[in-house]
C-alpha cells in the first residue's frame, strides 16, 4: 500500500475475515461497502445485522448485489453457473435488500445500476459453458471489457450508461439510518 500515491499505509489495515462474524467493534466505520458478496452467504441476515453493527449510527451504507433478470438468465442458461461451489445461492428482487435494511432501521436514498456491458459477457460464458476461457467469443468480449476498463472510451462509457438502468448487471443500494 505505500507505493500506491495518496494512500498512507499507516491510516489502513487489510483483514480477512467472515462477514457474519466482523473482528470490529460495534459502531466502528464512518461507511461501509458491501459489492457482490450477500450473494454468495446462506445467512445473509446475519452479514447484514453485522454490516449494520460496525457501523457508526450516523454512517452510510452501500450494498451491490447482482440484478435479478440478468441473474435469472444466466441461471436458466447455466445449470453449472446456479450450481458452482462458492457461487451465487440467492438472486435478489429489487425490493429485498432495501426491505431488510428498513427492518434495521434504514433508509435507502439511491439506487443505480451498473455494468450492463458484463450482462452479454456473462450470458455467453453461460451459453458456451461459464468455465470455458478458449470460445473465441469469450475471448473476443473480454479483450473488449479490459479495453473498456483500461481506456474509458467516451462513446463506450456514454452506451453503457444508456444500458444501464435496462440491463445493468448489478444494483447499487445506497442507505442511511434514520
Amino acid at each position: 500500500l505505500a507505493e500506491i500515491p495518496g494512500v498512507d499505509a499507516g491510516n489502513c489495515q487489510i483483514k480477512k475475515a467472515d462477514i457474519r462474524h466482523l473482528p470490529f467493534a460495534d459502531d466502528f466505520f464512518d461507511c461501509v461497502i458491501c459489492s457482490e458478496v450477500l450473494e454468495h452467504i446462506p445467512e445473509h441476515e446475519q452479514a447484514i445485522k453485522e454490516l449494520v453493527r460496525v457501523l457508526k449510527p450516523t454512517g452510510s451504507l452501500g450494498i451491490s448485489v447482482p440484478r435479478y433478470f440478468p441473474e435469472r438468465i444466466c441461471w436458466l442458461l447455466s445449470r453449472a453457473y446456479r450450481n458452482e461451489e462458492g457461487g451465487h445461492v440467492r438472486i435478489y428482487k429489487k425490493e429485498q435488500i432495501p426491505k431488510m435494511l428498513r427492518e434495521q432501521g434504514f433508509n435507502c436514498w439511491k439506487i443505480k445500476y451498473k455494468h450492463a456491458l458484463h450482462v452479454p459477457y456473462w450470458w455467453l460464458k453461460c451459453l458456451v459453458g461459464h468455465k470455458n476461457e478458449k470460445n473465441p467469443m469469450v475471448n473476443f468480449y473480454k479483450k473488449f471489457l479490459e479495453w473498456d476498463i483500461m481506456k474509458k472510451p467516451f462513446w463506450v462509457r456514454r452506451l453503457e450508461k444508456v444500458l444501464n438502468p435496462l440491463m445493468g448487471k448489478s444494483i447499487v443500494f445506497y442507505f442511511k439510518k434514520g
